[in-house]
């Protein structure tokens, strides 16, 4: 019965779609769409657009997430590396609380650091990542400031470092932690009680970034998540007991890549992207048969971007690549409908999120840039925050939120 309670729960939530959701719950938001069209935001914004603008006690590349009136996120001191989880308030800005973890000093990539992680949230709790060479850390957190519990998971293996992100799934807190050097592996804990729930090995030979998806089963509907990897492609697991339900590799094996951006959903359809720099980077679409089989739909392999996640709004896919070149793509067949260029001041880091009106996007400088979502080309905006960004921003409760390098800005809804 409590299986069934489970499965059931999931349902609802895969039933209800990515739109219309009461809570921003992790990267991205529902299911990793990084879709919300419950509100339409401004696409200039003016100065009483601004409904607050929060100096962070630290410095991450993370984004917000929101639950409840309240924002979780992760911030962190640029000198010693004390991570520091925060709750702000939605609708002041004022921060309600803030924890203090003393933990190893952060080694990895220039544009990465010790608080480049998004938080999980769910009605109960919220729940923080962050990594070092020694040490993968998971703590819990509830929605006052307690700590519930922590978990080492072990050391980072990965030059770049860690920054990974967790996701919820009924009574499951699960990560993507594919790591080098086949010393990942894919974990689901008791959100709960944080106990290893499942835990499957891999043989990834790049650290991976991405945050997996919530897949209905074509026959059953029973729930899954997809989770992508350049050594692995495509790996569909069974959230009850972490058993591997489908794999296919699709991404070459010849230069080395790293799955950085999240995979997303279309119908039947998961939608991912793999790549490295200035090697080939790769957009596949996959479907999951009723046999238990991957089958590759399509992809593409022009102007594909290495860092930004790729969105779908209604029949519409865009690619919003690092240097600034948006593509639509028609989802059902891959093929491309339109190819432009934003003039971006820097490279993009962060993934475009949608009201269903606008695309958001921030660049590496701080500024927002506004495109519509419809299908068309048109630039609509640019909105300068005039600080180092490299997050998604998030939306809930009525407010557009775009996290900088050491400020949490809050735009109105209209």
């Amino acid at each position: 019965m409590a299986m069934l309670r489970f499965v059931s729960s999931l349902l609802v939530l895969l039933c209800a779609g990515p739109l219309h959701s009461a809570e921003w719950d992790r990267y991205r938001g529902p299911n990793g769409s990084g879709v919300e069209t419950a509100w339409r935001f401004p696409t200039q914004w003016e100065a009483a657009d601004i409904a607050w603008k929060t100096n962070l006690p630290g410095e991450g590349h993370g984004s917000p997430v929101i639950w409840g009136g309240r924002v979780f996120l992760l911030a962190a001191d640029p000198k010693t590396s004390e991570r520091m989880p925060l709750c702000v308030d939605l609708e002041s800005g004022k921060i309600l609380w803030q924890g203090h973890e003393a933990t190893g000093k952060f080694k990895g990539h220039r544009f990465n650091g010790p608080a480049t992680s998004t938080p999980a949230v769910a009605d109960d709790a919220v729940y923080f990542a962050w990594g070092t060479a020694e040490q993968l850390t998971l703590a819990a957190y509830d929605h006052d400031g307690q700590s519930l519990w922590k978990q080492d998971l072990g050391p980072v293996v990965g030059g770049h470092g860690f920054g990974a992100s967790p996701m919820v799934l009924g009574d499951l807190l699960v990560l993507n932690n594919d790591q080098e050097k086949q010393n990942g592996f894919l974990i689901a804990l008791n959100r709960h009680t944080g106990e290893t729930v499942w835990k499957v090995a891999r043989k990834s030979q790049r650290i991976s970034y991405s945050v997996p998806v919530v897949y209905p089963h074509p026959a059953t509907g029973e729930p899954l998540l997809v989770f992508t990897n350049w050594t692995h492609g495509f790996t569909v697991i069974n959230p009850k007991d972490g058993a591997v339900v489908a794999e296919l590799s699709v991404f070459s094996q010849e230069q080395n890549e790293r799955a950085i951006s999240s995979p997303i959903v279309w119908r039947d359809l998961v939608i991912g992207t793999c790549g490295f720099t200035n090697n080939p980077k790769h957009c596949v679409a996959v479907r999951l048969k009723a046999d238990n089989t991957l089958e590759e739909v399509w992809r593409i392999e022009r102007s594909v971007p290495h860092i930004p996640s790729v969105i779908a709004v209604g029949d519409h896919v865009f690619l919003w690549d690092d240097s600034g070149i948006v593509t639509c793509v028609d989802p059902a067949t891959g093929k491309d409908l339109w190819r432009e260029r934003v003039e971006t001041d820097g490279q993009v880091f962060g993934s475009p999120v949608s009201d269903g009106s606008s695309l958001f996007l921030a660049d590496q400088s701080g500024t927002v840039h506004v495109i519509r979502a419809d299908g068309t080309f048109g630039v609509l905006a640019r909105n300068p925050l005039d600080e180092t960004c490299r997050t998604t921003p998030a939306m809930g409760g009525g407010k557009l939120l775009v996290r900088t390098l050491s400020h949490l800005t809050a735009v109105r809804a209209r």
